[in-house]
């Protein structure tokens, strides 16, 4: 053995280190270890000569398979998109009104819809549709609606927008200013009766009668607004604007209308579809009433 020293009790050699009076013994590593070792190294290898490893100045090592996490990513998404777009033949195929019908694709229809309206809808509505009343934006999860709550309704309103120039078929309602038409004193007596519409307030005789003479070819004469007209219901306590005497007084001698874009041409219509079922399904959508096209003509009901 030479010069070699060797630990009696284990017959290891020493490698000659020595640290503080501890000295290194030679001991050989475990076979598990060793072979464990050259396992990794074989398959390092082969993974360098099958997929992308080295980067080079341009592009690295494409690998013989061809293999790439974009390529993967692609196939992924391909198949996502085919799915989505089997999804969006099915919707555009059936009639909106009767998308509830098919359980599962409405279901899909209202998801689709909800991503939509994550990107394009909530810096208006809020993420949870509620909307503000501070900035006159809408609340979509009541049952209150100026146009029409029905899924066709939501869908015309979506495609035309609000008070939108340049489309002559969107929804337009505007209230005139009564600053300067009723004195100070008469626009007390119609807040006295608009508020006591929703209970909120004692009767007010003098304002129910300016009511009927200013307010109700709009608003109905018992408040129930008219959505032929986007006037609001005055006597559901539900308010777009602010329900204080202040706010309602506000309205009347300085009224605010708000805009909503139009759709049309930004969205494809199944996106809009898909949206006007999310709308729809948050809580205050209404049921689709069919009207006949011709409202004059009289249907003979016996038999």
């Amino acid at each position: 053995m030479g010069n070699k020293r060797v630990d009696e009790p284990t017959g290891t050699e020493f490698v000659g280190h020595e640290w503080d009076g501890i000295e290194e013994l030679d001991t050989p590593m475990p076979r598990w270890w060793l072979w464990t070792f050259y396992a990794t190294c074989v398959w390092a290898l082969g993974y360098v000569i099958l997929y992308p490893a080295w980067p080079l100045i341009e592009k690295g090592t494409e690998g013989v398979l061809g293999w790439t996490s974009r390529g993967q990513l692609a196939e992924e998404m391909a198949v996502a998109d085919q799915a989505r777009a089997t999804v969006r033949e099915e919707i555009a195929q059936i009639p909106l009104e009767r998308l509830s019908e098919d359980a599962p694709l409405m279901q899909r229809a209202v998801a689709g819809g909800r991503a939509a309206f994550q990107i394009h809808c909530i810096q208006c509505h809020g993420s949870g549709a509620a909307g503000s009343q501070e900035l006159g934006y809408p609340n979509l999860n009541d049952d209150d609606w100026l146009w029409g709550g029905d899924i066709r309704a939501i869908e015309y309103t979506l495609v035309h927008g609000i008070r939108q120039p340049g489309d002559p078929e969107t929804r337009f309602s505007a209230m005139p200013s009564f600053d300067g038409l009723l004195a100070p004193a008469e626009v007390d007596a119609v807040v006295d009766h608009v508020l006591s519409l929703s209970g909120q307030a004692q009767p007010n005789a003098q304002g129910a009668q300016l009511f009927e003479q200013n307010c109700a070819a709009c608003h109905g004469l018992a408040g129930e607004g008219s959505r032929q007209f986007g006037a609001p219901n005055l006597s559901d306590a539900i308010w777009l604007r602010g329900s204080s005497r202040e706010a309602i007084t506000a309205q009347i001698l300085n009224p605010k209308m708000g805009m909503m874009p139009k759709w049309e041409g930004r969205l494809d219509p199944v996106t809009i579809s898909m949206l006007a079922a999310y709308v729809h399904s948050l809580g205050g959508g209404e049921d689709f009433i069919e009207v006949a096209e011709d409202p004059e003509v009289e249907v003979d009901e016996h038999p």
